[in-house]
């Protein structure tokens, strides 16, 4: 396994580590789990960059890249959620999009396309986990409004730009 496949599978890996913590009762252990969410979240950022700079790019990565950090950022989302902290019809939104791009992304392969990550959806995921991160720490009202609202319109953006984008893709074939 190369180093950017290992770095997606550590990210993997930190997933219930991270979860682990949150539920735990002892002083401080949301921030050991924000520092494991640090951790996770910066192997992203790392894995990509690595394996594109060692031409280590593999179908294994292609998959489970993607996959680590929805499971990442849904998993902080729904603890959010459950901690008061993140209104549950934002998590819809943000897993509609997803639903939507991975359907796009599925008809594309199928028909023999491949479509890479938008620099929108990029932008996305980095803005969900720097928000996401801020909101481990103690803000105001309006400071989670404004994660919120970051998250949101990133997300819809992202979303509304890729079908758009890849709108060839969902023609149907009425024969």
């Amino acid at each position: 396994m190369n180093t950017a496949n290992k770095l997606t599978m550590l990210r993997v890996l930190l997933i219930p580590v991270f979860l682990i913590l949150l539920y735990l009762d002892f002083p401080y252990n949301n921030y050991f789990a924000l520092g494991i969410f640090i951790i996770a979240s910066i192997t992203d950022g790392l894995d990509g960059f690595i394996a594109r700079r060692r031409n280590q790019i593999t179908d294994f990565g292609k998959f489970m890249d993607p996959l680590a950090d929805k499971i990442l950022t849904f998993a902080a989302m729904i603890w959010f959620v459950e901690a008061g902290l993140m209104p549950a019809w934002l998590v819809l939104i943000v897993i509609m999009r997803e639903f939507f791009v991975t359907g796009i992304r599925l008809v594309a392969v199928a028909k023999g396309r491949v479509i890479d990550a938008s620099m929108s959806g990029k932008i996305k995921t980095v803005v969900t986990m720097i928000c996401l991160i801020a909101m481990f720490l103690p803000l105001t009202t309006w400071m989670l409004f404004v994660c919120w609202a970051l998250i949101g319109a990133t997300t819809v953006f992202s979303g509304v730009e890729y079908f758009y984008k890849n709108k060839d893709v969902m023609k149907l074939d009425m024969k």
